[in-house]
């Protein structure tokens, strides 16, 4: 991830005034957070992976290309890709930081959703 408009952050980390556009990218909420702790600005559940291959890949780090490749699938549905575009817009303006659960840092969907808005913010500039 090398673009600073769009920066990762656990959910369980504290919120900064550099954050720009928070929104949570789980599609369940995180343990023990409340809405004023994690001071989104949105929840785009509708981006976290789907129950079955959240549940499929459990955080094994030895699935993780293969979750990538589905997961990767997934966000190619039309309802998820305008989410992506959206976010990839607000970037392109100003900061977006992608909220997310996971205790694993660098295993987890977050991961890939920056990947894609990396993508879309390079064939924009292109």
């Amino acid at each position: 991830m090398t673009d600073p408009h769009v920066v990762l952050q656990r959910a369980y980390e504290e919120p900064t005034a550099d954050d720009g556009y928070r929104v949570l990218v789980d599609r369940v909420w995180p343990r023990g957070r409340t809405k004023e702790h994690l001071r989104l600005d949105s929840w785009a559940r509708d981006l976290g992976p789907t129950t079955e291959l959240r549940k499929w890949f459990g955080h094994d780090p030895k699935r993780w290309d293969e979750f990538q490749a589905r997961y990767h699938a997934e966000l190619a549905d039309a309802g998820r890709a305008r989410l992506l575009d959206g976010l990839a817009e607000r970037a392109r303006n100003g900061r977006v930081t992608l909220v997310f659960g996971a205790q694993d840092t660098e295993h987890n969907q977050a991961r890939v959703i920056a990947a894609e808005l990396e993508q879309r913010l390079t064939a924009a500039s292109s």
